[in-house]
């Protein structure tokens, strides 16, 4: 639900269901409190309530960690009328089994960008950073046959322009990018006179490994956003920041 939204919009539903980074907290706040003055009920979930759901009233249930675990137990409860206030696990997703996003829901000409995720982790332990603690230090990852059914599916609606792949460190398998991803997006461009332009973030040792870059050029990648949080050695050592050493199969 967006923040704009309509009180009217709001007041017709049973649920408002609500997710939100930390960077989005006070729009969060804003809408629960909306919900709560209109007596719609809030469900609650994503990085900002996973990391931080005891600093918030006013949420009916807080279904937390990975939605593809947390999210149909709930569903579950809801069907049987005995919802708790908390859902959490401490297991991670198979991401294999996760399905595509319901695109036809939305009006695609109110957007710049669509978004696709590949995978989830990443395999350093920067102090700063709160994915590992998100979403572990094994990157786990959806399958090809996956993105290109996003893509199929994307293209059919008639999608053009960018799309931008949201993981939290697009090369934490680089083997399995090398082998199997980057080769089928490569593909799919050339079969599909590249309808796409692609953007992800990465890790700066993505600059090692040249094979690895013009492989993503040629599947159409056009811009890679990178975190250089300091240039000073011992800063980034001391927060842990330390891209070598480290392989992932």
């Amino acid at each position: 639900m967006s923040v704009h939204s309509e009180d009217s919009e709001i007041a017709r539903a049973d649920y408002v269901f609500l997710s939100a980074m930390s960077i989005q907290e006070a729009s969060a706040r804003a809408v629960i409190e909306r919900c709560n003055r209109l007596g719609t009920k809030v469900v609650a979930g994503g990085p900002l309530f996973t990391a931080r759901h005891d600093e918030f009233e006013g949420v009916d249930h807080f279904v937390l960690n990975e939605a593809e675990i947390t999210l149909p137990l709930f569903l579950e409860d809801l069907a049987h009328s005995r919802t708790q206030h908390l859902y959490t696990t401490t297991q991670w997703a198979d991401l294999t089994t996760t399905p595509a996003p319901l695109w036809e829901l939305i009006d695609l000409r109110d957007y710049a960008s669509m978004n696709i995720q590949y995978s989830r982790g990443c395999p350093y332990d920067c102090e700063f950073c709160d994915i590992t603690v998100l979403y572990g230090r094994v990157p786990r990852t959806k399958n090809i046959e996956q993105i290109i059914a996003e893509m199929d599916r994307l293209r059919l609606l008639e999608w053009r322009g960018h799309v931008f792949f949201v993981d939290d460190n697009f090369i934490g398998n680089k083997g399995k990018l090398k082998e199997q991803i980057l080769p089928g997006l490569i593909e799919w461009m050339e079969r599909n006179n590249h309808p796409f332009s692609l953007s992800t973030e990465a890790s700066i040792n993505m600059s090692d490994d040249e094979e690895l870059m013009h492989l993503m050029v040629r599947a159409g990648f056009v811009s890679v956003f990178v975190g250089i949080e300091s240039p000073n050695e011992s800063s980034l050592l001391e927060c842990k920041k330390i891209l070598t050493g480290i392989v992932i199969c």
